[in-house]
C-alpha cells in the first residue's frame, strides 16, 4: 500500500461549472478517509480525478513517491469499486475475480491464491460458480469489492458502493468494510454523501461542501468541534439547531438574546474562546437536539424558549418534537419516556431549555464557528 497526496486540484468543466477548487489532503498508508458531502459538491470528480477518468486544469496528484497527476488510469495502481457491481454477467463468481489479474498475466497459481485469499475475508465461497444473476444484492456488492482487493492495488477508491442496498444490508455491510480494510491493511479514499457511514467507518473524514473544503477531522472530533455552520448542520441526526442571536451585557452579566429569551454564558467561556467577540456583531447559536430539553409551557428561569409544536416524529425508543418559535424551527430529541409528559396536539404550547454549556456560536457574516461549546473542552480535557 501507498500514501496519497491532493495538492491544489481544480476541475472546471465546460460548461462553467467549477466541480473541484484548491482540493488538498492526505491518505496516510493504510488509513481509510472519508469525501462526505451532499449531492453536487464535487466528491465523485475529486475520486475520478485521483484515479486517472477526469483531467485536472492544475494540482498534482501523488500516489507514495510518484507523480501520477498525467498518468493513465491503467498507470496508477489504484482500484476503483462503483456505485454499482458492474459485473460481468456472461462471467462467473471466479471468472469475475480472476479477470482483473488475467489482463495482467499473472500465472494461474497467483490467481488461485489471490482468489481464495479474498473468498475467505468476503465469504462468499459457497458462491464460487455462480453467475452474478444467481446472487443477492450483497453478495454483488461482494464480489465488486473483491474484484478490487484481488488487484493489490496502491490505493482503493470507492464510489458510494452501498448506497444502493437496502438499510439492513448497508448496516452489515459497514461492518464488513470496517473489517476488510483492517484485514488488508488499505489505504481507501471512500466517497458518501451518507454521515453514518462516514461517522462509522472512517479514520478521518474530509468534509466538502461546492467543491471546497469544509474541515477534515476524526469523525467525534467533526461532530463535537464542528468549524462553520455547514458542518455542524451536515453532521448529526437530526441536524444542529441554527438560531439568529445578539451578545449583549445586563448588570456586568453576559448572555445571548435568541428572541425574547436569554441564555446565561460564562465569561471565561466568552473571553478565552479565541477572536474577541463585538456585541455589534451578528451572530448565530447552535445547540443539538439531544442537548435540549422540553419544558412545560408554565416554566421561566435562564434559557428558556417558548414556542409551539408543529410537528412529533416518533422514531421507536425517541421522539423528536419539531417545535416552531418565531420564524425558526427547533427540533429536540428525547426519549418516549419523557416525551409522554408533554402535550401531543400539534399546535400546543411547549417550553424549550437550552444549557450553555451545550452552546456554539457562530459568526453570521463569515459561517465560522468562534466559539466552540463548553462541553467539548471538558472532554479534551479528559
Amino acid at each position: 500500500m501507498a500514501n496519497l497526496r491532493l495538492e491544489g486540484l481544480r476541475k472546471e468543466f465546460r460548461d462553467g461549472t467549477v466541480a473541484v477548487r484548491d482540493m488538498s489532503f492526505d491518505v496516510r498508508d493504510r488509513e481509510a478517509v472519508f469525501l462526505l458531502g451532499p449531492s453536487g459538491a464535487g466528491k465523485t470528480t475529486t475520486l475520478r480525478l485521483v484515479a486517472g477518468l477526469e483531467e485536472p486544469d492544475s494540482g498534482s496528484v501523488t500516489i507514495g513517491d510518484r507523480d501520477v497527476t498525467h498518468f493513465m488510469p491503467r498507470d496508477r495502481n489504484v482500484a476503483m469499486v462503483y456505485d454499482k457491481h458492474s459485473l460481468f454477467p456472461h462471467l462467473s463468481v471466479r471468472e469475475n475475480l480472476a479477470y482483473p489479474l488475467r489482463i495482467r498475466k499473472m500465472s494461474q497459481a497467483e490467481i488461485d491464491r489471490r482468489i481464495a485469499s479474498v473468498l475467505e475475508t468476503l465469504q462468499i465461497g459457497d458462491q464460487i460458480d455462480k453467475m452474478p444473476r444467481q446472487l443477492s444484492g450483497g453478495q454483488m456488492q461482494r464480489v465488486a469489492i473483491g474484484r478490487a482487493l484481488v488487484r493489490d492495488a496502491d490505493v482503493f477508491l470507492l464510489d458510494e458502493p452501498i448506497s444502493h442496498l437496502d438499510a439492513q444490508l448497508r448496516a452489515r455491510m459497514r461492518l464488513e468494510f470496517k473489517r476488510l480494510q483492517r484485514d488488508f491493511n488499505a489505504t481507501m479514499l471512500y466517497v458518501s454523501h451518507d454521515q453514518l457511514e462516514a461517522m462509522t467507518m472512517a479514520d478521518r473524514i474530509v468534509l466538502i461542501n461546492k467543491g471546497r473544503i469544509e474541515q477534515i477531522d476524526r469523525p467525534q472530533e467533526l461532530f463535537d468541534r464542528p468549524q462553520t455552520t455547514f458542518a455542524a448542520t451536515f453532521i448529526g441526526e437530526p441536524a444542529m439547531n441554527i438560531l439568529p442571536a445578539r451578545l449583549a451585557e445586563d448588570a456586568g452579566r453576559a448572555h445571548l438574546e435568541v428572541g425574547s429569551s436569554r441564555v446565561g454564558l460564562d465569561r471565561e467561556w466568552l473571553d478565552n474562546g479565541g477572536e474577541p467577540l463585538a456585541p455589534s456583531e451578528e451572530y448565530l447559536m447552535g445547540a443539538r437536539p439531544q442537548q435540549m430539553r422540553l419544558a412545560q409551557p408554565g416554566e421561566g428561569g435562564d434559557g428558556l424558549v417558548h414556542g409551539k409544536i408543529f410537528a412529533i416524529e416518533v422514531l421507536g425508543s425517541r421522539v423528536v418534537f419539531d417545535i416552531e418559535f418565531g420564524d425558526s424551527l427547533v427540533r429536540v430529541l428525547t426519549t418516549g419516556d419523557e416525551a409522554r409528559r408533554y402535550p401531543e396536539r400539534i399546535g400546543a404550547p411547549i417550553g424549550v431549555r437550552i444549557d450553555a454549556r451545550y452552546v456554539y456560536l457562530f459568526s453570521k457574516r463569515t459561517a465560522r464557528t468562534v466559539r466552540q461549546a463548553r462541553f467539548t473542552e471538558a472532554r479534551l480535557a479528559a
